[in-house]
């Protein structure tokens, strides 16, 4: 399900919550307001401020996203996700559209901590479970990848992060939500994305 975290006590970077203020682009004012309302930032002589180099709780972020899905809607999230390659930090070893796939997962746990470790460790290639996966699995003789995704994110966010990753390394790369498969906005665990070019 989306906006729901599968653990207490994750925390997500200060990097990674600023692709809302980037996603919503020149609506700067609705992004300071639905992250000051669920507690991330702060506002000082009229500025919204978070910290870059700071952590987050995971579930405060989860509900500005809901916050934003009800009040302004699936293409504003998506936008936020097309942000996320820009903004959170991504393993260096991404060249290719398959590669560029497989970092989501890698990067999502790079990005998030729980109990002040963060959960992917770059140096022993160590994965610490807590936040679900975002899947890769390319499809033999042809330009294909499906990724299903189960992590407590929305549905349109991830379309985003993914179509944005696809793109950077596949101009043609198109990605579609798999609707023959179950879906978070309707109470499912996780969503399916096709990526083609």
């Amino acid at each position: 399900m989306q906006f729901r975290a599968f653990e207490k006590g994750i925390e997500v970077n200060g990097t990674t919550v600023f692709a809302v203020v980037d996603g919503i682009g020149a609506f700067k004012s609705l992004a300071k307001k639905y992250l000051l309302e669920a507690g991330i930032g702060t506002e000082k002589n009229g500025e919204y401020v978070i910290d870059l180099n700071g952590w987050y709780s995971h579930e405060n972020w989860l509900k500005a996203f809901q916050n934003i899905a009800r009040d302004i809607g699936d293409s504003v999230l998506k936008e936020i996700g097309m942000k996320i390659p820009e903004n959170a930090q991504f393993p260096p070893w991404v060249q290719d559209i398959d590669s560029a796939i497989k970092s989501i997962d890698v990067a999502y746990h790079m990005n998030h901590r729980k109990d002040g470790k963060v959960l992917f460790d770059i140096t022993t290639g160590k994965m610490f479970e807590g936040i679900g996966h975002y899947g890769y699995e390319r499809v033999k003789d042809e330009h294909k990848i499906i990724s299903a995704c189960r992590n407590p994110y929305p549905c349109a966010f991830d379309e985003g992060i993914i179509k944005s990753m696809a793109k950077k390394f596949e101009a043609k790369a198109v990605v579609h939500h798999d609707n023959t498969k179950p879906c978070r906005k309707n109470g499912a665990e996780s969503c399916t994305y096709i990526i083609t070019w």
